[in-house]
């Protein structure tokens, strides 16, 4: 079992930058895929970068170039910098840790992310 807790969500103004962590506990050793998905009502939950294994990274294009997804393997922890935020990226931010094949999926409480003036 994987246990997730995310934070570092709040209120921002637009062009202002959040640090999101995802702390893991539990044994991680068969994880093969770590991302960050996000929400907002009446929307389907979205996936907006990801990490596989060997380091690899995927971002949706709405946020290229400014959100980066980086781990520390040390802390179990994976981070989401997001910088110039934009009101559209208000939502619930979730982080997410997959097996290979997805026979396990871990999911995190979500953490708000505002960005309004």
């Amino acid at each position: 079992q994987v246990q997730l807790v995310e934070s570092g969500g709040g209120l921002v103004q637009p062009g202002g930058s959040l640090r999101l962590s995802c702390a893991a506990s539990g044994s991680t050793v068969s994880i093969y895929v770590m991302g960050w998905h996000r929400q907002t009502p009446g929307k389907q939950r979205e996936l907006v970068a990801s990490m596989i294994r060997d380091g690899s990274t995927n971002y949706d294009d709405s946020v290229k170039g400014r959100f980066t997804i980086s781990r520390d393997n040390a802390k179990k922890t994976v981070y989401l910098q997001m910088n110039s935020l934009k009101p559209e990226d208000t939502a619930v931010y979730y982080c997410n840790f997959r097996t290979r094949g997805g026979v396990f999926d871990y999911w995190g409480q979500g953490t708000q992310v505002t960005v309004s003036s």
